[in-house]
């Protein structure tokens, strides 16, 4: 059974909806990625899977409990884009008034706080969350959506403006969180990231979700694989002219081609000249390039009378 199951999740302000009819399920342990570009309903999915916004439709259940309930809440951590601290508290403290809040027993969460930490490489526990780094005070937000120790975590936009050794850092906390067993909900405007890290995904636009899957089955609807030959000799003559790129650099003939066949086509006639194959590699689209595709299409489709 699914962690967190949305169905037909729908939000309209006024006669606009942010999000329409959305429905996907994330299974125990995954990381799961919601992306899209500014205006496509992300946020405001994530928000109404974490009981922060009320939807117009449709429902989104955490654990087999609704947004909203205690229970729930219990059961989940969110992390929003935006997140500032109050910047008199220490880490420490900070932290101990969350627990507090959950009704976590002072003992409990010491020891949790102070392992959270650890982990997370924070030092400078008891200076003022005002006189940390952005890095420091990022950390802190992740230790506080962690306090409860939830089964399911939103993290959105989690390293968002923070330098490439502390991304770093918070990625593979992320997946080692995975790897325990805790499930995270996973946005971010940096699709390498994404891709990184995410065991599935959907890709929305303008309010809709018009892509899902892993990324390979993604790559596979919406991508093209690209088969590049080197060569000593042209061997382009073999092949229909659309399902062939030559390009000619330095006594290297690359053929690119889009499938074996076309592979095993250029080998024949590169043999048949004398020639050799110098290599043979295989290209496939990133998420960034399959995510444009989408985007552009979708928008074009829209546009269309």
């Amino acid at each position: 059974m699914p962690i967190v199951d949305v169905t037909d999740l729908r939000k309209e302000y006024g006669e606009f909806a942010a999000v329409e009819g959305s429905t996907f399920s994330i299974e125990r342990g995954e990381v799961f990625g919601v992306v899209g570009p500014n205006g496509a309903g992300k946020t405001t999915t994530l928000k109404m899977i974490a009981g922060l916004i009320e939807p117009t439709d449709g429902t989104a259940v955490v654990a087999g409990h609704e947004p909203g309930e205690r229970a729930m809440q219990r059961r989940l951590g969110f992390l929003p884009e935006a997140s500032p601290l109050y910047e008199e508290m220490t880490a420490r403290s900070y932290l101990a008034f969350f627990a507090d809040l959950y009704g976590v027993p002072s003992d409990v969460a010491s020891d949790r706080i102070e392992r959270t930490l650890d982990r997370l490489d924070l030092e400078h526990r008891d200076r003022r969350l005002g006189n940390v780094s952005k890095g420091m005070k990022r950390k802190v937000a992740i230790a506080r959506a962690l306090v409860n120790d939830p089964d399911v975590l939103i993290f959105d936009e989690p390293a968002s403006g923070l330098d490439p050794l502390t991304t770093n850092y918070i990625l593979e906390f992320t997946r080692e969180l995975s790897d325990e067993g805790k499930t995270i909900v996973f946005s971010a405007h940096n699709l390498f990231h994404v891709e990184s890290i995410c065991d599935r995904l959907v890709i929305m636009n303008e309010g809709q979700i018009v892509a899902r899957g892993t990324l390979e089955a993604i790559r596979e609807t919406h991508g093209t694989t690209e088969y590049r030959v080197d060569a000593t000799a042209d061997a382009s003559g073999a092949l229909d002219s659309d399902a062939v790129e030559v390009v000619r650099e330095n006594g290297t003939v690359t053929h690119v081609v889009e499938s074996m066949d076309d592979v095993e086509a250029v080998r024949e006639r590169v043999d048949a000249a004398g020639g050799q194959i110098t290599d043979i590699r295989t290209t496939t689209p990133t998420l960034e390039e399959i995510f444009l595709e989408i985007a552009t299409g979708s928008e074009a489709e829209a546009a269309t009378p």
